[in-house]
């Protein structure tokens, strides 16, 4: 009987420390769970505010060039989605959905970084050049851009220029709003 009583005892404290640890593990990963939300949300607002300042990067250059805004973002789009907007006004105002939609999704590879431990210039200079390269690979791919061969110093100038704007933007909001 007595022997009974101890093996109990014993599977009790075992399951009292398998209950625990399972405890621990649970808020282990709710823990790491809400860390990856707040660093996406975070990407998110941080992206929203990149394509915001991109957009006023190219604004201002249109005005100063005289260049006509791209249709590349719906291009792109709708040979990937296999969408047809009916009119030029209808393919517009996709790409202007388009280009806010993706500027913004790019802000979460941003809180990514951040989970990984990297923070400040660092993090932006790795978005920077993972947008970039993206943007100067996919259209061309696509082949709603001229191959690269075929650009200018300028343009690549110009576009890298905007591309910064938007990192450095991103970067900073997200930053801010995570206290870094």
């Amino acid at each position: 009987m007595e022997w009974r009583l101890q093996q109990f005892i014993s599977s009790a404290k075992k399951i009292n420390s398998m209950e625990w640890k399972l405890k621990k593990y649970k808020s282990e990963s709710s823990s790491w769970f809400a860390e990856l939300a707040g660093a996406i949300g975070k990407g998110l607002m941080a992206g929203a505010a990149g394509t915001l300042a991109i957009t006023l990067s190219q604004m201002i250059e249109m005005k100063i060039t005289k260049r006509k805004p791209s249709s590349e973002p719906a291009d792109a789009a709708q040979k990937v989605l296999e969408v047809k907007p009916e009119t030029e006004e209808d393919k517009q105002q996709f790409s202007q959905q388009v280009h806010w939609a993706y500027g913004t999704s790019w802000g979460v590879p941003r809180g990514i970084l951040s989970l990984l431990g990297l923070k400040g210039l660092p993090a932006t200079a790795i978005h920077f050049a993972t947008i970039y390269s993206t943007a100067l690979i996919m259209p061309t791919q696509l082949k709603v851009a001229p191959p690269l061969k075929e650009w200018s110093a300028k343009e690549f100038v110009i576009d890298a220029l905007h591309h910064a704007v938007y990192a450095i933007a991103a970067g900073l909001v997200f930053d801010a709003m995570s206290g870094d």
